[in-house]
Order: C-alpha cells, then sequence, then structure tokens
C-alpha cells in the first residue's frame, strides 16, 4: 500500500515538472524572437524544434480531422447513391412487371377478338396443383360472376381446359394436359376427327398426344392445326387446342397418331378468359332452330 502511495506521488512530481518544462519553453517561444545570446542558442535547439513538432503534430491532426470528415460525406454519399439505385432498381422491376402484364393482356384482348361470338369473363389464376404444370388450377371468378361447370377457358392462343368445379367466390379448371383430359378434336383443313389426350409425363417433352385419326387420303402434315370438334359434348367448336408436330400410320393401317405442341404455355398461367356459353346450350339451340 506504502508503494503504491510512493509511485502516485512520484507520477504527481513528473507531472509537474513536465507542465512547469512545457510552460518554461512556451515562455520562451513567444520572446526567443527578442533575446540574444546563448538564450537564443538554447531556444533553437529546444524551442524550434519542439515548435516544428507541434506544427506538424497540429497539421497530421487537421488531416486526420479531414480526412475523417471527408470519409462521413463519402460514405453519406455512397448511402445515397445506394438508396438511389434500389429506387432505380424497385422501379424498373415494376416497369418490367407492368410490361408483361400488359403483354398478357394484349394476348387476351386477341384472343378476345378471335372468339367474338361468345360472351367471356376475365379471371386470375390463384391456386395451383404441386408440379411444375397447370394441370388443375383455381381460379378468382365462379358462381357470383355468372360461371359454371364445364365452361370452357381459354388463354394464350387458345385451349386451356374446363371447369369442373365452382364455388360463389372461385372456380377450379381442368387443363387439357392433365391425365385425366381426353377431347374430341379434329384437324381444321380436313375436319377429320381424333382424340386429344392429357399426358404430364408428356409435357416435359412440350407435347400432347393425338390419335385415332382416320388413315384417309386426307394428307395431315406438321404444322396442321388442331382445333376442338363440332361433336364434342362439353368443349365448343373450333378451339384451337395444338399443332401437329409429329405424326405416323398406326399398326392396323386405319387410323393415324402423333403429337401436339399446345398453343398455351402451360407453365405460366396467369390470368384466363372463361367462356361462359356452354356447349350444351350451344347444342339446343341449333336443334331447336332445325
Amino acid at each position: 500500500m506504502r508503494k503504491k502511495k510512493q509511485n502516485s506521488l512520484a507520477s504527481k512530481y513528473w507531472l509537474l515538472i513536465l507542465s512547469g518544462v512545457c510552460l518554461l519553453l512556451m515562455g520562451i517561444s513567444l520572446i526567443s524572437d527578442k533575446i540574444n545570446g546563448p538564450l537564443r542558442i538554447f531556444a533553437n535547439y529546444t524551442v524550434v524544434p519542439m515548435q516544428k513538432g507541434i506544427n506538424q503534430i497540429g497539421m497530421f491532426l487537421t488531416d486526420i480531422t479531414d480526412n475523417f470528415e471527408t470519409l462521413q460525406l463519402t460514405r453519406k454519399e455512397k448511402e445515397a447513391l445506394q438508396e438511389k439505385v434500389d429506387e432505380l432498381t424497385l422501379e424498373n422491376k415494376m416497369l418490367q412487371q407492368e410490361k408483361y402484364e400488359l403483354e398478357r393482356l394484349q394476348e387476351l384482348y386477341k384472343l378476345d377478338s378471335n372468339y367474338a361470338d361468345y360472351e367471356k369473363v376475365g379471371a386470375h389464376v390463384i391456386g395451383k396443383d404441386p408440379g411444375n404444370w397447370f394441370s388443375t388450377f383455381t381460379i378468382d371468378k365462379g358462381s357470383d360472376d355468372g360461371l359454371a361447370v364445364d365452361m370452357n377457358v381459354i388463354a394464350g392462343s387458345g385451349l386451356v381446359g374446363i371447369i369442373t368445379e365452382v364455388a360463389p367466390g372461385w372456380s377450379r379448371v381442368r387443363s387439357i394436359i392433365d391425365d385425366s383430359s381426353n377431347i374430341s378434336a379434329m384437324t381444321l383443313s380436313t375436319l377429320d376427327t381424333c382424340i386429344v389426350k392429357g399426358d404430364l409425363k408428356l409435357m416435359n417433352d412440350g407435347k400432347i398426344k393425338f390419335e385415332q385419326l382416320e388413315n384417309n387420303k386426307n394428307e395431315i402434315a406438321v404444322g396442321e392445326e388442331i382445333v376442338t370438334s363440332h361433336i364434342s359434348d362439353k368443349y365448343l367448336q373450333g378451339i384451337t387446342i395444338g399443332v401437329v408436330s409429329d405424326i405416323k400410320v398406326d399398326s392396323n393401317n386405319l387410323t393415324r397418331s402423333g403429337y401436339l405442341t399446345p398453343v398455351v404455355d402451360f407453365k405460366h398461367l396467369h390470368e384466363v378468359l372463361v367462356i361462359t356459353t356452354l356447349k350444351e346450350d350451344v347444342t339446343k339451340e341449333i336443334k331447336e332452330v332445325k
């Protein structure tokens, strides 16, 4: 304890001595220009170097302060620029989304014009079954909007599928690529009928199957358009399903089969049009006219 006290007193004495020396040197530096003789020589060897040292330290501290202020300013400018970049990036993403949405709506408008004879209701896709494909999905319109089971659904450049279930505010759609889908179809140029069957495995290659096309003298080439037929009990006539990508004669030599490329992107469905006219109503009207 006594040793600690002695160290404390020694430190105080040294502090007083150094303070006195500093005051002395400061006093000498103030009058160094007015004195001559040995004292001036002493001042030249002690005070002047000290002044230079103090000046250098002062300049160093000033530079540090300036650099710190510059760094702070640069950091603020960087943060402001980053905020601007983030803002512009967000705006760009929104513009891209609006562009894609506009393109989709333009497709729907064109599709609406192609099937102008039918009344339609637009709807958004709000859910789908697990998997990569929109084989069955849910839309945000239902019976409150005039929708009913068996109404045809279109998007892109043609047929998407058919409504299988309806609630007041939503409906379920089964697409033409679903494994349980079978559609009575026909070739657009010759009106020869066939059956288009859904197959999700085939969709990995971007195609669906058609079969039971009569093997007659009518030539069906790759690129032929396949549409819904007049004998379908649920699908309205003339809605495009896809185009022929491959065709061959079956082993029985009586029929032909092959593959279609769908005209709808079944990986990216956002909006659809529901034709509110039912095939059975069209059939009834035709019978009444006859």
